[in-house]
C-alpha cells in the first residue's frame, strides 16, 4: 500500500504536480512505454505512475532515477528558462559533469549499435563511460538483440566485463 503523503503547501505540491506533468511528456516525446521508463529507472510501474502525477510520498530517489532514465537532470526539469518561453530545457548533453569522469575512458553510441538501442535515452551523439555502458547493457540485457550483435561489440562486452565487472556480466 502507498505511504500517506505528507502534507505539503499547496504551492510545493504544484511544482511537485509540474514535475510529473514534465516526467510524462519527456517520457512520451521519447515514444517510452511506461513499463521500458520505470524498467529504466529501476522502480515499478506503478511508482512511475505515481512520479507522474507529483504524489509528495514518492521517495526523491525514484523520481531521480526517473529523470536520469529519462535523459533529464532535476535542474533541468524544474528550471523554466527564457529561451523556451517558460518551458524546461530538455538536456541533451550526456557530457560528465565532473573532473573525475571526464578522466575515464569515453564510449560512442554510434560505434556499437545494440548499446545505442539500450541507451535509448539519450542523444545519438552522446559519448557515455565505460563504467556506464557496462551498466546500461547489464540493467538493459534482455532488450539486447543477440543475434544482431556483431563479433566487435561482443568483445567489446566481453572487455568491459572483465575490465569494469570483475570479470562478470551481471544479467
Amino acid at each position: 500500500m502507498p505511504a500517506t503523503s505528507p502534507p505539503i503547501p499547496g504551492i510545493e505540491q504544484v511544482a511537485l504536480s509540474a514535475l510529473g506533468s514534465r516526467i510524462r511528456a519527456r517520457r512520451r516525446e521519447l515514444g517510452v512505454s511506461a513499463t521500458a521508463a520505470a524498467e529504466a529507472a529501476g522502480i515499478s510501474r506503478v511508482t512511475l505512475h505515481r512520479v507522474e502525477h507529483g504524489e509528495p510520498s514518492v521517495t526523491m530517489g525514484a523520481y531521480v532515477g526517473v529523470l536520469s532514465a529519462i535523459g533529464l537532470d532535476l535542474h533541468h526539469a524544474t528550471e523554466p528558462t527564457q529561451q523556451t518561453g517558460g518551458q524546461q530545457p530538455i538536456r541533451d548533453d550526456a557530457a560528465p559533469t565532473t573532473l573525475d569522469a571526464r578522466a575515464k575512458p569515453m564510449v560512442r553510441l554510434t560505434d556499437f549499435p545494440q548499446l545505442r538501442a539500450v541507451a535509448w535515452h539519450l542523444p545519438d551523439s552522446a559519448e557515455i563511460t565505460e563504467q556506464d555502458a557496462l551498466n546500461l547493457y547489464e540493467r538493459n540485457w534482455r532488450y539486447v538483440d543477440h543475434a544482431a550483435m556483431d563479433a566487435h561489440e561482443s568483445d567489446f562486452v566481453k572487455y568491459l566485463a572483465d575490465t569494469w565487472g570483475g570479470g562478470l556480466l551481471l544479467v
